[in-house]
């Protein structure tokens, strides 16, 4: 094996703001795996919602507006709650939470003979080695991820994956899919079952799509209407065009679930479309994150309301069986040098496209 490189390419968050906070450098130091740790040769590395709402501070809860775009900071620039755990982000960050790689060291009590594998990280930190212990942390937020050549991770949430996709196509699963899957997870959602799933072209959307089709819900999808023919080949039996009236395509309490990645001014028809005992769940909110509730639609309809950010533990071990199965796809809509992570990042807001991006550090 060839010694290790001492510094590595990757992309530093300076701080809060725009696309100037985003710093490729060719000098940054590998990492070194510490007990419980492996270091991975990062192979193919997804772009997320989550990689700008971090740069933009959009998480504070002083920020009331949409996901922000690519330009100026919030007023919360500052703010000490503008991450996915509420604390500080610690500057500089490597951002990327999602992780295509090979293990190309361990670090103590770690068998060498995982050397080699090729992996997949799961975003969520549940057991983490060297951060807080009984909180979950998240890759590229409360510690540094893959915009980089090479990133440590736990061995604990590192998995070995053995499928012919390729590692842009694999690097397009770990936050979109274990997010689609928890939600569908805590829902419960059974065969038989209709499932609205709304932002449905997006990374988490299309993903919802596809894990709900392979529970055997019938799948109603919201998508931007140049979009509709894409979701559809997902698995969704019907594409509502985004801003249509949702009541009155799909009819009051004609749904048992509904998987909202968008929240903002429509929010309100969705509670609406729910069967008595229906469920909603929840793990982003594009167009908004204020709402106006009815609390009386909640008790009334007896409905459950779903929040989920960390995953269960099971998601994560059963997304790996159902890729190694074949049962859920790639969607992987371009791909772009690490260094281009800007051009990424404005295709990205663009919204012109179904599926995930994916950055390739260099060679």
């Amino acid at each position: 094996m060839n010694a290790l490189p001492k510094t590595m390419a990757a992309v530093l968050l300076t701080g809060h703001g725009g696309f100037d906070k985003l710093e490729y450098r060719e000098d940054v130091p590998v990492p070194q795996p510490k007990m419980g740790e492996v270091l991975i040769r990062v192979l193919a590395a997804g772009v997320n919602n989550t990689d700008i709402n971090t740069r933009t501070a959009w998480y504070s809860k002083t920020n009331e507006g949409a996901t922000q775009g690519g330009g100026k900071a919030t007023s919360a620039t500052a703010a000490v709650d503008a991450t996915w755990d509420g604390e500080a982000l610690q500057f500089p960050r490597i951002q990327g939470i999602d992780v295509c790689g090979r293990i190309v060291a361990v670090g103590s009590g770690v068998e060498t003979s995982r050397i080699g594998e090729r992996v997949l990280v799961e975003p969520c930190l549940r057991e983490p080695v060297r951060w807080r212990l009984f909180q979950a942390h998240f890759l590229g937020s409360e510690c540094d991820g893959g915009f980089a050549q090479y990133c440590v991770a736990p061995a604990i949430h590192t998995y070995k994956i053995v499928c012919p996709l390729s590692d842009a196509e694999l690097a397009s699963f770990p936050c979109a899919y274990s997010t689609a899957e928890n939600l569908l997870h805590r829902m419960r959602l059974a065969a038989g079952e209709t499932v609205l799933v709304t932002g449905a072209s997006g990374g988490v959307g299309s993903a919802a799509v596809q894990l709900a089709k392979r529970r055997g819900a019938k799948v109603i999808a919201v998508a931007a209407e140049e979009k509709g023919a894409s979701v559809a080949a997902l698995g969704a039996e019907r594409v509502v065009p985004r801003g249509e009236n949702l009541v009155e395509a799909l009819g009051r309490e004609s749904l048992e679930a509904v998987v909202d990645l968008v929240a903002g001014p429509q929010w309100p028809e969705l509670l609406d479309l729910l069967k008595s005992g229906g469920r909603y769940a929840t793990s982003g909110a594009i167009a908004g994150p204020l709402v106006p509730l009815d609390v009386r639609t909640l008790y009334l309809k007896d409905l459950s309301f779903f929040g989920c950010t960390v995953l269960d533990r099971e998601v994560f071990p059963n997304l790996i069986r159902y890729i190694e199965r074949g049962e859920v796809q790639p969607v992987v809509a371009a791909t772009f040098p690490l260094s281009e992570i800007v051009k990424a990042q404005q295709l990205f807001l663009s919204k012109k496209f179904t599926g995930k991006l994916v950055l390739l550090p260099p060679s």
